[in-house]
């Protein structure tokens, strides 16, 4: 990789913010497109990075482009899209006027329709997926917290782009079915909504048989759906998709020794949808348990669980107090 040009950041939110400063720790280039309360932050304490193996970090201000001006990807070779999947096609938009016509774009978002957007709006561009298998946490005062494991995937191109992008501490690692890979990302992804509906950290929701019953239904309507689509979700987890379900359902003192030897989450962990609605920000609910509904639309399938969910985080967001902090009774009968 050509060390002289930066690796932009188009939106650079918590996932923006890590892997950036990651990037940038390891001594390559990176321009942060960010927020205003972003840019102060960092300006103020630098770009401080921790995670849930206990390691810590600090990227000094002066060695990172910050700017809430698009302008910045002018001459960059890689932009990491990480924004919302609401804000896919503004963002595309930017960086079609804004960043050169050789840069490989990179979608490292949730859902599995920004990849496609993305190069509508990019026609003749190298576009490559990727999938982010890991929750950050912003924690204030330039702050990014990565409070579970795992490496991050993109799609296998000719450049090697993912070895290329691997840094000490961000391990990137390539695939040949991106799609699954993201489709199976979606299907763990469904409990990002049931973590915000329940304001308790994602360990201790793991940890209980109740939400964890809840977490597997709602995963087999997922399954259901996608399967009906013809797709093989490809799991983000050593664990393969369908076997999810059952081994969610599984007493507390087994699974507690199954997800011990699978994946680390810090004991604070709580899903980006539970920060959406703690911060008063619109969710990507119809990105996730949405697609799961559209699906079953076309094709005749009963989802019940998916429905309520979006019917309780879309009653979350206009109510605008945060998490409703509901059981998973609750959830079941609403």
């Amino acid at each position: 990789m050509n060390r002289g040009r930066p690796i932009g950041i188009a939106g650079a939110g918590s996932i923006g913010c890590f892997v950036g400063g990651m990037l940038a720790a390891s001594g390559r280039r990176v321009a942060l497109l960010a927020r205003p309360r972003v840019i102060q932050e960092i300006a103020a304490s630098g770009l401080r990075l921790t995670d849930v193996n206990g390691s810590t970090l600090t990227v000094p201000a002066d060695q990172l482009t910050l700017s809430d001006i698009p302008s910045i990807f002018a001459d960059a070779q890689i932009v990491l899209v990480t924004v919302k999947s609401a804000d896919t096609g503004e963002m595309a938009d930017l960086i079609s006027r804004h960043a050169p016509a050789d840069a490989v774009v990179i979608s490292l978002q949730n859902g599995v329709g920004n990849l496609p957007l993305l190069r509508e709006r990019l026609p003749g561009r190298i576009v490559l997926g990727g999938m982010v298998p890991f929750n950050v946490v912003a924690l204030g005062e330039g702050r990014f917290h990565r409070s579970t494991s795992g490496d991050i995937v993109i799609a296998q191109d000719d450049a090697g782009t993912a070895a290329k992008l691997s840094a000490p501490g961000l391990a990137i690692r390539a695939t040949d079915n991106i799609d699954g890979v993201q489709w199976g990302k979606l299907i763990v992804n469904l409990n990002n909504a049931l973590n915000a509906l329940s304001n308790i950290p994602l360990r201790r929701q793991l940890a209980q048989r109740d939400w964890r019953r809840l977490f597997a239904d709602q995963m087999a309507e997922g399954l259901a759906a996608v399967r009906a689509e013809g797709i093989a979700p490809v799991s983000p987890t050593p664990l393969p998709s369908g076997w999810m379900p059952p081994l969610l359902r599984l007493p507390d003192g087994l699974f507690e020794i199954l997800l011990g030897r699978t994946m680390k989450i810090d004991p604070e962990a709580r899903s980006s949808m539970w920060e959406d609605l703690q911060r008063g920000r619109r969710t990507e609910i119809d990105y996730l348990q949405g697609v799961i509904t559209e699906i079953a639309d076309r094709r005749g399938l009963d989802v019940p669980l998916s429905r309520r969910v979006i019917d309780l985080i879309r009653k979350a967001e206009r109510d605008g107090k945060g998490s409703p902090a509901l059981t998973p009774q609750q959830i079941r009968t609403a």
